[in-house]
Formats: C-alpha cells, sequence, structure tokens
C-alpha cells in the first residue's frame, strides 16, 4: 500500500462568514475536516496522511498522519504537499478539499480500482439545471449534457502530478487542471450528489440527516470489597456493583441505548452474563467495539441524557468527572452529555443504599 492521502485544509473560506475558519467549523459533532480524515483512515487505503493547515492542528495521535503548512493559494498548498512527499516512496496520490466531507469510502474504493490503468481519475456529477452563459449583456443556453463538474478527491500517479506542478507557473483551481493543461489523459467516474461542496453556512444544512433514540436503563446491587465504577470513572466509595462486568451501571445504561437507537437489541445479546471471558471485564472495554460498529454504519452521537439513581455516592460531587470521562470515552464534547442526580426517598433496595440504577436517553444522528 503506497497511496497517500492529501487533504487541503489551509483555505480562508471568506463566503463562510465565520470567525471559526470553514475547516474547522463543528460539523455532525466533529470539526468539519476531520470526516475526510477518519473516512480515510477507515479505508484503509493509505499509507499516510497529510493535512496541509495554516492553523495548528494539535491531538493528531495516528503517527501515520503528518501536518505542514499551507500556501496562500489552493495550488500552493497542493504543491507544498508533494514536495513533502519527493522522498517518500508514494505512488498515487489522492488530493481532497476539506470542505467536501460527505464523501463515502465505496467512492475511495472505486477511486483507488480505476488508478490501477489510470493515471489521472476524478469524480465528476452532471446538472439538473439548464445553465447559461453570460457574456456582457447577452445570454447563451449551454447544453447540459455536455456539462461535467468535477470533484475530489482527485487521484493521481504521483511522479506525473509531481512533475505537471513543477512545470506550472499558473494559477490553477484542481489538479485535474493541470492534466488538461498539459494534454494529459483524465479517467472520469461518476461522482456523488452528497459530495458537495461547503461554501457557506447554509450548506451545512443540505444533507439529509436522520435521527434515532434509545433508552437504556440499568441496576446493580451494591456489595463490600468492591471498587465502585461510574461513567468509566472509578469513585471512592465503600462498596462497589455486583455483576458479571465491572458492574458500572451508567456505561451499561449507555450501550443499551446506543444499540436501541441502532436497532440492535441489547447489551445482554453482545456480552452474555454466562460467558466466562466477559467475567469481570471493564465496562470502557465493552463499550469500545459498539462504538467502532456505530460510527462504521453512519452514526453519530448527538447528546446523551442520564439520570443517576442513587441516595450515595452525591452525584453532585463527581458530576464534572463522570462527565469528562464519559467525553473522553464516547469521543464526543461534554456540552453533548448531560448528568443528573436522582434519589427515591429512602424507598426500595436504592433508597436502603444497598443498589445504584441508571436511566440513559441517547439520540444518534445517521448519514449514509
Amino acid at each position: 500500500m503506497s497511496n497517500c492521502f492529501i487533504l487541503l485544509a489551509a483555505g480562508k473560506g471568506k463566503r463562510f462568514k465565520s470567525n471559526n475558519p470553514k475547516q474547522f467549523t463543528n460539523y455532525i459533532n466533529k470539526p468539519l475536516f476531520m470526516h475526510s480524515v477518519d473516512k480515510a483512515i477507515q479505508s484503509k487505503l493509505f499509507k499516510s496522511i497529510i493535512i496541509v493547515s495554516n492553523i495548528p492542528i494539535k491531538n493528531i495521535k495516528d503517527k501515520s498522519i503528518k501536518v505542514i503548512k499551507g500556501g496562500r493559494e489552493r495550488y500552493q498548498s497542493s504543491q507544498k504537499a508533494l514536495n513533502f512527499l519527493k522522498n517518500k516512496k508514494i505512488k498515487n496520490v489522492f488530493i481532497h478539499d476539506a470542505a467536501r466531507p460527505n464523501f463515502s469510502i465505496k467512492l475511495l474504493k472505486k477511486l483507488n480500482n480505476n488508478l490501477r490503468n489510470n493515471k489521472a481519475v476524478i469524480p465528476f456529477i452532471k446538472t439538473k439545471n439548464s445553465p447559461k452563459y453570460r457574456k456582457g449583456n447577452r445570454l447563451q443556453n449551454l447544453d447540459r449534457d455536455k456539462l461535467i463538474f468535477t470533484q475530489t478527491p482527485q487521484c493521481f500517479d504521483y511522479k506525473t502530478i509531481y512533475k505537471l506542478t513543477k512545470l506550472n507557473k499558473r494559477l490553477v483551481t484542481d489538479e485535474a487542471s493541470l492534466f488538461l493543461n498539459y494534454k494529459k489523459k483524465v479517467k472520469l467516474i461518476k461522482g456523488e450528489e452528497n459530495n458537495f461542496k461547503i461554501t457557506t453556512k447554509s450548506d451545512l444544512e443540505k444533507l439529509n440527516i436522520k435521527s434515532f433514540y434509545g433508552i437504556g436503563f440499568d441496576i446493580h446491587r451494591l456489595i463490600k470489597n468492591k471498587k465502585l465504577y461510574l461513567g468509566g470513572l472509578k469513585i471512592p466509595f465503600h462498596s462497589g456493583l455486583q455483576g458479571h462486568s465491572d458492574g458500572d451501571v451508567v456505561l451499561h445504561a449507555i450501550i443499551d441505548g446506543l444499540l436501541g437507537a441502532m436497532r440492535k437489541m441489547d447489551i445482554g445479546t453482545f456480552y452474555p452474563s454466562n460467558k466466562k471471558r466477559f467475567k469481570n471485564i471493564r465496562s470502557p472495554n465493552m463499550l469500545a467495539p459498539i462504538l467502532k460498529n456505530l460510527h462504521k454504519k453512519g452514526y453519530f452521537i448527538n447528546n446523551i441524557d442520564i439520570n443517576l439513581i442513587c441516595e450515595r455516592p452525591k452525584v453532585s460531587k463527581y458530576r464534572e468527572k463522570i462527565i469528562a470521562s464519559l467525553s473522553n470515552l464516547l469521543n464526543v464534547n461534554k456540552n453533548q452529555i448531560n448528568l443528573k442526580g436522582k434519589t427515591v426517598e429512602k424507598l426500595g433496595l436504592i433508597g436502603k443504599e444497598e443498589a445504584i440504577a441508571c436511566e440513559a436517553i441517547v439520540s444518534l444522528n445517521y448519514y449514509a
């Protein structure tokens, strides 16, 4: 595998009219540019990923990802990325605009397959509108069947595109233009309607996003000589929660809520209590594969509302720490999580401090 994914994220986005650069705007629960990065990683097609940005990007943990400084114009940023790869033994490059976050992994694989017999592969779509061309005060009809609109990612044999960028001294709006300017063959393949470019804030609302909801509930007895975990956080307390696992009622309720929103049955289906391999399993390890499947299917967490039902420990004392733990485990912002403490007025097992319960309502966004 000797492909490289180049993400151009150095633009100013003036038409977006925001103090926060467009490519860093929160879009479906994460920075807009990260949708492209995550899909490149999930595709498993790339040896390396280059993010070209004029703003420092922190907290990039994947060693295959490098961040380099861009240029003033798009083509200059592209040149810098290609120069950076000069001695990296790269065969093909996929050059993509960060403002197009909604392409599919299927499109990446289709582009890659077409690169086997071509040195340039470009996705395109046609228009359903009736285009006109204005010259001075005159309008001329154009044949829409002959018009195509190119998209990114655009894919190239690295050596060829590198040579063309060295020859080029003119401003170009995409790398396909270089191939056309030097009369090189370009393979066109059908693109995707959802792979539109986000230019203004109204474009953020174009995607047809569906919402799904799930309810989770869990309760466990308190027993002596066991550690208490709530939301993945160890809580100082005289007792812990009895269970086949660590008994973390908060994470168990959230897992059931996630599964409910995805219509995937319940936590017992995936982690049956009669299986020895799940004995004493930590709940974060139960959550991780559920989240992986959730993202793979195109779901994203919108928000979670939690009722933690107990007399003690006092939820208010640990609320912020539990929310911080959940934010880290779920990879969502803290403001997407709400945690409420509830008592039962000394009634029943919970009122006698012999059990703790939790219920959670989860909201998921979905787009294909």
